[in-house]
């Protein structure tokens, strides 16, 4: 490897279809690599030879999936969040996450065709909820609160008041 290991590294367990996300996820982040993978060895027959554990980064972001089973099922007790440049980021995020089966949920939160949860958030939007004008704050809260895709522009409307 390459990369210096970080202290905390998210651990995502797959139903035996890591090699697939990551390769999906490789796809749709254009800085992104797989840094190692490692395979089941004799000590459990049924699998050895496949893929046990992959190392790999998406945007800086260091992440492991694991080939576990079906045991643990992904949910939206985590997601992982996407800070976006522009509309067109989330809109390109959005497509790209939501296709193959992948579900919109509420306020820029999807669940990918894995069952993954992600949260893709543009940088502008936050920083409207964080402004000093509160009662434009709230304005811009509300408007998100009813959105499945953030719609920067819209929030913005909401947050001037328009």
């Amino acid at each position: 490897m390459d990369a210096t290991p970080t202290k905390i590294t998210p651990c995502l367990w797959f139903n035996f279809n890591a090699e697939e996300a990551v390769n999906h996820y490789l796809n749709i982040f254009k800085h992104s690599r797989i840094l190692e993978t490692s395979r089941y060895d004799a000590s459990m027959p049924e699998y050895a030879g496949k893929v046990l554990m992959i190392v790999f980064e998406i945007e800086g972001q260091r992440l492991q999936a694991l080939n576990g089973g079906p045991q643990f099922p992904f949910s939206e007790a985590i997601s992982l969040s996407v800070s976006c440049e522009d509309q067109a980021e989330v809109d390109d995020l959005w497509s790209k996450l939501t296709a193959e089966g992948g579900r919109e949920s509420m306020c820029g939160w999807l669940k990918d065709k894995y069952g993954l949860s992600w949260q893709i958030v543009p940088r502008q939007v936050v920083a409207l909820f964080n402004h000093a004008d509160k009662a434009g704050a709230m304005r811009a809260m509300k408007a998100m609160l009813g959105m499945r895709k953030l719609d920067i522009a819209a929030i913005q409307r909401a947050f001037d008041g328009r």
